[in-house]
């Protein structure tokens, strides 16, 4: 099993009623909204888990390390 590490980065923006969005572009789909900044970061990367879990028991095949970088 190879122990390279994949990053994923997680795009924020604030919108007009206070709100954020983080997104993870890439993996289609990964978009969230938070009350607090953390809040959206903390959904993002659960749905990305989330999303890549799907990806791994359809494809039975194990990914990399996975680091988060906020952006």
């Amino acid at each position: 099993m190879s122990s390279a590490k994949r990053s994923l980065r997680i795009e924020l923006d604030r919108e007009e009623d206070g709100r954020w969005i983080a997104e993870v572009p890439d993996l289609p789909g990964v978009l969230v909204y938070g009350a607090t900044e953390a809040e959206a970061v903390n959904a993002a990367k659960a749905l990305a888990l989330r999303v890549l879990a799907d990806r791994i028991e359809a494809e039975h095949s194990a990914p990399a390390l996975i680091e988060f970088a906020v952006a």
